[in-house]
């Protein structure tokens, strides 16, 4: 190649070649919340959905994930319902209170999972353009490039 070889300080990576830095779950976090921090927060970094300042939204969301794990093995292991003592109207099955806190964490869940485009629904809202990308698209058939 003749010329001036290019300087490498000024070579801007390619949008694909660019390593973001995963950040590392909270402290305050319980272990099972963490596994699912370590499980997501990687593909979240690669959409470019998480950045550090979503940090503690997102610990919110591994949180409710945790709850719910925790309140769905106790159900399973403990039953739906549960009888309680003798009393004046005798032996009555009550609802699990560990069923209350599964439904209050799947409510949180999906709250939070929206924020970060964890449905199918919520991944098309976020990944849906704006009108330079609709007309992107129509040049492009235009052009017949699509």
């Amino acid at each position: 190649m003749k010329g001036r070889k290019p300087d490498l300080q000024n070579v801007i990576p390619m949008k694909g070649d660019i390593q973001r830095e995963i950040p590392s779950a909270p402290d305050f976090l319980d272990d099972l919340a963490r596994d699912v921090w370590d499980e997501l927060v990687p593909e979240l970094v690669r959409k470019e959905r998480m950045e550090l300042i979503y940090k503690y939204q997102f610990a919110s969301y591994c949180a409710g994930v945790a709850n719910f794990i925790t309140a769905t093995n106790t159900v399973a292991m403990e039953g739906q319902f549960y009888e309680t003592g003798e009393g004046r109207n005798g032996n009555q099955k009550r609802k699990h209170p560990a069923l209350t806190l599964q439904e209050t964490a799947m409510t949180a869940m999906r709250r939070d999972a929206a924020l970060f485009g964890l449905s199918p629904v919520d991944e098309a809202r976020l990944g849906a353009g704006g009108q330079g990308d609709l007309f992107d698209q129509v040049m492009a058939q235009l052009n017949g490039t699509d």
